[in-house]
């Protein structure tokens, strides 16, 4: 037996649709309804008759009510249901720029390379946007590049150091030229690699990053986009750390030679790449009779610092000049615990010495002149002077051609931030 209503035409029962369904039963109790009207004959003329013909009308509406109901829900448009699991987002290619890593000057060989560390163009690259980016500092207001300018030349322009929050640091910022050959870093020689020293400029007073909040710091460096590519290319899989972020710093420093001066066309035997002034000059730079300059600032690095191991570290008496015995900064000595250290500072280079004053560890030299004068008549005596620092009793010619030579140590280099 069917269960559904008959539509009435010939070869039998069709099953209809929900709606079609209440259509048919609406028209039959509608007709029910008529008749219960017009004869009641089937529930008698008195109110049981009248409540039962009622029954029936309330039904033929409520089918009404049902049909345009459904009629005013099939209209509205059909919103699939939100998947369990929605598919992540493919990350965006980012298509990074080329970089050729420099070949290391010839005069000066190839620098030693942490076997944990490789230089590579992903590292560069990553370590050259982040030596310009304030947003490494405790307070956004510092970057590396804010104490080693090209203006002046790589090295500090005030006499000692300004960090974060404007605090002072009591000595002098170095020239960053072939800072990757020194075996031993700062003034006192307290760190061995730039990584260790990148780490000790950002948690240190320089970007003032406290060191328990280094790693938050790098957690807001590395959730910024235009960082998310640089990390993934230069470290896949680690991401911005604080061990990422120094080793990035450190690669780009690496990169930072200066090697093709006038000076190293000179001695690779082109004899006109210096004026006769700056051969003069020369001359009684590296004479061991006249200036002996070279004994401390030896080439092709003009800094002993450079070719010893464990560094090089001479006591010219700047720590002691106009200073009272508890203000004397005692230098290499708090490091190495030996007396004969006491006021002892790593031997700067002289490449681009034209171009970083003031000098000295304290930024106590005003001018490159002032600063040859005063090592030229033997620094300023203390218990700890060192020996080679005497009187050369060199005249104002000699002055002049020593200044002269300083210029063909001029780099040609500037430090500038990526185009990304």
């Amino acid at each position: 037996m069917s269960h559904g209503l008959s539509d009435g035409t010939a070869g039998g029962t069709v099953f209809l649709s929900r709606p079609h369904k209440r259509a048919a039963l609406r028209l039959q109790l509608t007709e029910v309804a008529v008749v219960l009207r017009k004869n009641r004959i089937l529930f008698g003329k008195g109110l049981v008759g009248k409540f039962a013909a009622l029954g029936v009308l309330l039904a033929v509406s409520a089918c009404d009510k049902n049909e345009k109901s459904e009629t005013s829900t099939a209209a509205q448009p059909v919103t699939p249901a939100a998947s369990a699991t929605t598919a992540s987002a493919p990350k965006k290619t980012v298509t990074l720029p080329e970089i050729t890593i420099p070949d290391p000057p010839a005069a000066l060989g190839k620098p030693k390379i942490p076997a944990n560390n490789p230089v590579t163009s992903a590292k560069v690259l990553l370590g050259n946007k982040l030596f310009f980016d304030k947003r490494l500092s405790v307070d956004g207001s510092r970057a590396c590049i804010s104490c080693h300018m090209n203006e002046d030349g790589t090295g500090g322009h005030d006499p000692t150091a300004i960090g974060a929050k404007d605090v002072k640091i009591p000595r002098h910022a170095p020239t960053l030229w072939n800072v990757g050959y020194l075996p031993k870093l700062t003034w006192d020689g307290r760190q061995d690699s730039l990584e260790a020293n990148a780490m000790g400029a950002i948690t240190g007073p320089s970007l003032g990053v406290p060191k328990d909040a280094f790693q938050k710091k790098a957690d807001e460096i590395g959730a910024l986009a235009e960082y998310e590519p640089l990390f993934d290319a230069a470290f896949p899989g680690e991401g911005a750390t604080p061990t990422t972020i120094t080793q990035a710093l450190a690669s780009y420093e690496r990169t930072l030679y200066c090697g093709d001066t006038a000076y190293d066309k000179f001695a690779a035997g082109d004899t006109s790449a210096l004026t006769d002034v700056q051969k003069k000059g020369w001359d009684v730079f590296s004479n061991a009779a006249k200036g002996n300059c070279a004994s401390c600032h030896t080439p092709p690095f003009f800094s002993d610092a450079y070719m010893a191991e464990q560094g090089a570290f001479h006591n010219i008496g700047t720590a002691f000049r106009d200073k009272k015995p508890e203000e004397v900064d005692p230098g290499r000595q708090k490091y190495s615990n030996a007396d004969s250290d006491l006021g002892a500072f790593k031997t700067p280079s002289l490449r681009n010495i034209t171009k970083t004053a003031p000098y000295f560890h304290d930024g106590s030299g005003k001018t490159l002149e002032e600063a040859v004068r005063f090592m030229a008549g033997g620094g300023f005596k203390n218990k700890n002077l060192d020996p080679k620092l005497v009187d050369k009793k060199l005249s104002n010619d000699d002055i002049k051609s020593l200044l002269a030579f300083f210029e063909s140590l001029e780099c040609k280099g500037t430090l500038e931030p990526p185009k990304l």
